[in-house]
């Protein structure tokens, strides 16, 4: 099956539908006391030489713990690679965040790196 992928990225620092939705997320999680902090694009990891990760949102956790969180609507092998990396170097946790669909029952899939 041929899947359509949009052209380009949004400029740096402007979240898609799917990024504001988790950023909202976030911010419920944040009032319920869950999360003490959050940050789209807060942080730029350098993986190797001219070759750097920014995860979509950078979380402290109302414990002080940090996570990365990626929010993806499907994967492409760039960008897998990315944050496998980024996991094996870094001494946070890293979380890929899933939207899904209605069909699926909604809400969100996470899948630790």
């Amino acid at each position: 099956m041929n899947r359509a992928y949009a052209l380009g990225r949004l400029k740096a620092g402007h979240m898609n539908q799917t990024e504001a939705e988790y950023g909202n997320l976030l911010a419920i999680r944040k009032s319920a006391g869950e999360v003490a902090w959050f940050l789209f694009e807060g942080v730029k990891l350098r993986l190797a030489d001219n070759t750097f990760y920014t995860p979509d949102f950078v979380v402290m956790l109302a414990n002080g713990e940090m996570e990365m969180h990626e929010v993806k609507g499907f994967w492409q092998d760039d960008a897998r690679v990315k944050i496998k990396v980024a996991a094996d170097r870094f001494p946070f946790r890293f979380l890929a965040m899933r939207k899904r669909t209605k069909k699926e029952g909604g809400g969100w899939e996470t899948e630790a790196i």
